[in-house]
């Protein structure tokens, strides 16, 4: 990745200006300058009102250029209609860091978008930066800098988002769950700093644990991941929100695998290769996040359940075995020691149901927490239930339960084994009165115990844990070198750099005349297939016909084609057979903002109507493909299901790993594809190709990513 910029002026500047600050507590300048003027303990505060002499009890100026003192930081909250003189002044005036809270450039049309980006040219050339425009400000809590137009709950959250609406959202869930924000940028329209800049430096700050991010537009996607999967790796996970929709979809009609490999699969496929956990909603971000500030991962897939009632134990069992989550009977070693812990014989299956046992004795939740914890026989536990509501029974009952609560919170810190909860009296726990002690799940939340209001949410972050376990280590692939062409797509090309890269293609020739025809499967040898290499989709046009066995058929075939398809290329084949095979797609797509995606689906012609597909970053690995493909749901068909030949899945994994090696390493081509890539008990051939390509590209645009910029 390249070097990080450095973000210090923009959330630690020793001076902030405020351009456009207002008495009016309607208007931006009105927020931004209050907020402003709560750090002026640690920076200079300048407010600058062209009309005013004072704001805010406050000396008001009339420019930038009459500060007494350089501004380190400016904000803008001006209209669209001053923000370009507003930026030479700020710049003039010896700005670093300009945050554009003004709205109407970039985001209305192409004349405002010319404006944006050139003030963002001369921000750079003059060695300073820009957040936004169209942007909610920012906050950082270490350093009392908030400018943004509302308060967020403090807490170990990052944010970046680019909507500033979600972004309130997103605080007031993160603290209805007990979480706060430590800081936060709103990245607007993206002309200068981009989400990976923002997502660099947040990784670095000591106080944030993990970071949250809604984004519509990635700009470079590939810097973006390289940024968040070193944001993991530092122990700074990122739980992103964004949309699945993409320029890549719009070409879905040209192949099947355009029509697969959607922008929602190819968004999927880049945060599995940069452990970015994805989620689809705001309440599902902030869910995430609590089970990510544990800092645990699960090492397997057996959960224990512990409930205080056999229903939600029950439900607990079966959303996790659908999720494909082990909930393993125990041991009659490990059913010893919690039939003492509980007291009770309900107590010593997998559910654990105290029956009761709580009202009795609360600490059996402690007891039974740290049998399990403690067992080889499970990699993390879910309690369920009615814990976090015995307070109702009385006061002495409320002092035990938050006596436990702490003594589970140790139990959990100690644990490398995640727990969560589910509280079936979730957002009761603090509604008794005002002042009293923090309620039990309080506790637990103040602990990084993950508490979820529904089941299946305290499910699915297992779920997410031991995917997480399973991923550790997760490396971005290395793009090749851009290499130029090819010039033109189609058949024969695609063929040809298939070739060129080892893929395995059936003999073919080209031909335009019956003689040629003739001649060709003359050195192939009948029989022979015959396609007609200019049509998209040849099978559905009646453009393959299969199994030719003689010259004559060849000549009736070739006339019947030319006759109906007009003149044009055809191109004669070997027939490849194998008996009990399986036909794969294989192939790629370049997102614009993520390069190149590998795809492998089952199905050959039918691809798109089974739909079982699976995507990753290209180039792939032979090792990695071979995983690719086993993660089919059709996967058993090729390794000897119900007395099938076990067929020859590394010699598919390496055909797809050289294609995507090919697609990866031509800047040129959009879309490159086997279909169908015939797999046999000793081999895998390709039966067709086809590549589409953008003309006339020749060298790696994007400073050096292996990236087609979108149109």
């Amino acid at each position: 990745m390249q070097d990080a910029r450095n973000l210090d002026s923009l959330f630690s500047p020793r001076s902030v200006a405020v351009v456009g600050a207002s008495e009016d507590q309607r208007k931006w300048g009105n927020w931004l300058a209050l907020g402003a003027l709560r750090g002026e303990h640690r920076r200079e505060v300048f407010l600058v009102n062209r009309r005013a002499t004072s704001v805010l009890g406050r000396t008001a100026y009339p420019s930038l250029g009459e500060l007494p003192s350089p501004p380190e930081l400016v904000v803008l909250a001006i209209p669209a209609r001053s923000f370009d003189a507003a930026v030479d002044e700020a710049l003039a005036a010896g700005a670093k860091a300009i945050v554009g809270i003004t709205a109407g450039l970039a985001e209305t049309g192409s004349e405002g978008r010319l404006t944006e980006q050139a003030a963002a040219r001369r921000i750079r050339d003059a060695g300073a930066m820009l957040l936004g425009p169209n942007c909610l400000g920012l906050t950082d809590v270490a350093s009392e800098l908030y400018l943004a137009s509302n308060d967020l709950p403090q807490g170990p959250i990052g944010l970046i988002s680019q909507s500033g609406n979600l972004a309130l959202e997103l605080a007031i869930k993160a603290g209805q769950a007990g979480l706060g924000f430590s800081r936060f940028a709103s990245v607007g329209n993206q002309a200068d700093l981009e989400v990976a800049d923002l997502v660099a430096d947040f990784a670095k700050s000591v106080q944030i644990e993990v970071i949250a991010l809604y984004c519509e537009d990635f700009k470079d996607g590939r810097r973006f991941l390289e940024a968040a999967l070193a944001a993991s790796d530092a122990g700074k996970p990122v739980v992103l929100l964004t949309l699945g929709a993409s320029q890549a979809a719009a070409r879905a009609a040209r192949s099947h695998t355009g029509a697969l490999v959607s922008g929602d699969l190819s968004i999927s496929a880049a945060c599995r290769a940069a452990s970015i956990e994805r989620v689809a909603t705001p309440k599902e971000l902030v869910d995430v996040i609590q089970g990510l500030l544990t800092g645990t991962t699960a090492r397997g897939r057996r959960v224990g359940i512990l409930g205080d009632g056999g229903g939600h134990g029950a439900i607990a069992a079966e959303i996790a075995e659908a999720l494909e989550l082990e909930v393993p009977a125990f041991s009659e070693e490990l059913a010893s020691e919690l039939a003492t812990a509980t007291g009770t014989p309900g107590g010593t299956s997998n559910p654990v149901d105290l029956a009761g046992a709580g009202e009795q004795d609360i600490w059996s939740f402690d007891r039974v927490l740290s049998t399990l914890l403690g067992s080889d026989e499970l990699d993390s536990v879910i309690v369920t239930g009615y814990f976090g509501a015995y307070w109702i029974y009385g006061d002495r009952l409320g002092e035990q339960e938050r006596a436990v609560a702490l003594a589970l919170v140790e139990l959990a810190r100690s644990s490398p084994k995640p727990v969560v909860v589910h509280a079936m009296y979730y957002g009761e726990d603090a509604g008794r009165e005002p002042g009293v002690e923090r309620g039990a799940l309080e506790l637990l939340r103040a602990g990084k115990v993950p508490v979820y209001a529904n089941i299946e949410d305290a499910v699915k972050m297992i779920a997410r844990l031991v995917g997480r376990g399973r991923a550790a280590g997760a490396r971005l692939p290395e793009l090749p070198p851009a290499c130029q062409g090819p010039g033109a797509g189609g058949y024969f090309p695609a063929r040809a750099l298939l070739a060129r890269y080892g893929v395995p293609v059936a003999a073919a020739r080209e031909v335009s005349t019956a003689t040629q025809a003739r001649q060709a499967a003359a050195e192939l040898g009948y029989p022979v297939v015959v396609k007609a290499t200019a049509l998209e989709h040849k099978s559905d046009a009646g453009g393959v016909v299969l199994g030719i066995p003689s010259e004559h058929e060849l000549d009736k075939v070739t006339g019947e084609l030319w006759s109906r398809l007009g003149p044009g290329p055809l191109s004669v084949e070997s027939m490849a057979t194998a008996e009990g095979g399986v036909e794969l797609l294989i192939g790629t797509v370049r997102d614009p903002r993520f390069g190149p995606i590998a795809l492998v689906g089952v199905g050959g012609v039918y691809a798109e109507v089974l739909g079982d597909v699976a995507a990753c970053l290209a180039p792939v690995s032979e090792e990695d493909a071979e995983k690719l493909i086993c993660s089919l749901r059709g996967a058993p068909l090729l390794l000897g299901a119900r007395g099938r030949k076990r067929l020859d899945i590394s010699a598919a994994a390496r055909a797809l790993a050289a294609l995507s090696r090919a697609a990866a390493a031509h800047v040129a081509v959009l879309e490159l594809e086997v279909n169908p890539l015939l797999v046999g008990p000793s081999g895998a051939v390709g039966l067709d190709a086809r590549m589409s390509v953008v003309a006339g590209t020749s060298a790696c645009p994007q400073g050096g990513k292996n990236l087609i910029p979108g149109p």
